[in-house]
């Protein structure tokens, strides 16, 4: 309950200065008036430089920031693929495969965590101890025992942690956000939330590093997390409860015939799954060229029998404020997209994002908002495809020159944040296990909050 002092959220967006907000939901940020930039640019270190990295992080951030930023170091286990970051970023800065020796030799301001997922904790905590700010890809890590260390390190450190949770950035994502803090169609009761990848970009996952837990937590963390913070930021609440079933029933050991990855591969001619890597030259000078250093292959077998994540999940969420949620991913749809319902007191708001589907789409996306007793509202908003439907560089523009500016629908992604994403993950993971529901309070000593904290 609200107290005489507070304001309601649909006080709140009415209070945000139109050109700020309006500026916010299309993806672009307000103009912010500064003093002259200094000369001195930021000083910036990345971990891990495989395609991600050099992308979003490397080429992308120089492109649109390079007249504030600059990489004094990279880092990687794989040395070829080091090299090859520095050649494809055009720097001239070293290259290590030991990250302390890179801190310490290169001093850099803030360093970007680009890693395989289950080593984030250790290039985080490190960074932080040694006195450098840190930019982290989602998810956060992948188990409970990492992500205590992670928040440990935090508490006991004066710099601090952005954690990259870029889907909170796009245009319909902050519509959907601002129809619910406006208390559209009333009080919050429940969401339906399902998630398809189609068998080109959900198999992906299945060839790479991310298709042992060990390294991704399963995709309840890589790529739930991305889902699951959605639902915190959404919801403006934090997980209580969550129950979960999950199976690896299609990919792996699911089939009939197998190699180690697809270019020698002797069935290429008859596997659906086949992915002739040959044709991205990025890929190619990244991932081929440097496999005698480590071995890694980036067009590894979908169907290896070492894969022990689940390719269909579903999980039943209870947030502290008693909204509940239901989720499902699949990993081997016919097309690719979203579809979410947020069920109100008053009514219902439903979107369906088609990323690819073999049927013709329009050019923009709709978001539909029903009344229980009223008409409908039909919301248009132009369709972004490219860069997680356009956020990721609304994202990048926010950390690197504009983190002051106005943020009315708190789209900017703290420690508390991360963790509670990954939380949800990790429960999810451990009811798998179990058979049983996971409290969230049982896994650290985060306690959920009915409203979420927006405070680091």
């Amino acid at each position: 309950m609200d107290s005489d002092n507070s304001i309601t959220r649909r006080e709140f967006v009415a209070s945000s200065t139109k050109a700020a907000a309006g500026a916010l939901l299309l993806g672009r940020m307000p103009t912010i008036i500064s003093a002259k930039p200094s000369l001195k640019k930021k000083r910036l270190a990345m971990v891990g430089t495989g395609h991600r990295g050099t992308g979003m992080w490397g080429t992308s951030v120089l492109a649109s920031c390079g007249d504030i930023v600059e990489f004094v170091g990279l880092c990687d286990i794989n040395p070829g693929r080091a090299e090859t970051a520095k050649k494809m970023l055009s720097v001239s800065c070293p290259t290590f495969t030991n990250f302390e020796q890179m801190i310490e030799k290169t001093k850099p301001e803030t360093v970007i965590v680009t890693t395989v997922d289950g080593t984030h904790h250790t290039f985080i905590t490190k960074a932080l101890e040694m006195g450098c700010d840190v930019i982290t890809e989602k998810p956060l890590t992948t188990n409970e025992a990492k992500l205590r260390q992670i928040i440990e390190a935090q508490r006991s450190s004066k710099n601090k942690i952005i954690v990259a949770h870029n889907y909170r950035y796009p245009p319909t994502q902050a519509r959907l956000k601002e129809l619910l803090m406006q208390e559209r169609v009333g009080r919050l009761t429940s969401v339906d939330f399902h998630w398809y990848l189609d068998v080109y970009h959900g198999a992906d996952y299945f060839r790479r590093w991310h298709r042992l837990r060990e390294n991704s937590g399963t995709l309840l963390n890589h790529k739930a997390s991305h889902h699951f913070d959605l639902l915190n930021w959404w919801i403006e609440s934090e997980p209580e409860e969550v129950h979960a079933f999950g199976a690896l029933e299609f990919y792996g050991k699911n089939h009939e015939f197998r190699h180690t990855h697809c270019r020698p591969c002797p069935f290429k001619e008859k596997c659906e799954f086949f992915f002739d890597m040959t044709k991205d030259k990025r890929l190619m000078q990244l991932y081929a060229d440097n496999e005698h250093y480590d071995g890694y292959t980036r067009d590894g077998c979908v169907w290896k029998e070492d894969i022990d994540i689940f390719d269909k999940m579903a999980v039943q969420i209870r947030y502290a404020n008693k909204v509940q949620v239901s989720y499902s991913l699949t990993t081997y749809s016919p097309y690719e997209g979203f579809r979410v319902a947020f069920n109100g007191t008053k009514g219902r708001i439903d979107f369906w994002m088609h990323e690819k589907q073999p049927w013709p789409m329009e050019s923009y996306d709709e978001i539909h908002v029903t009344d229980s007793f009223g008409k409908a509202e039909f919301v248009k908003l132009p369709r972004i495809e490219a860069d997680h439907y356009g956020g990721d560089p609304v994202l990048r523009e926010t950390i690197f020159k504009h983190q002051s500016a106005p943020d009315p629908l708190k789209r900017a992604a703290n420690v508390r944040d991360g963790a509670m994403a990954v939380l949800i993950g990790v429960a999810a993971r451990n009811s798998i296990g179990s058979g049983k529901p996971v409290r969230i309070a049982e896994l650290t000593d985060l306690v959920p909050q009915a409203q979420k904290p927006y405070a680091e």
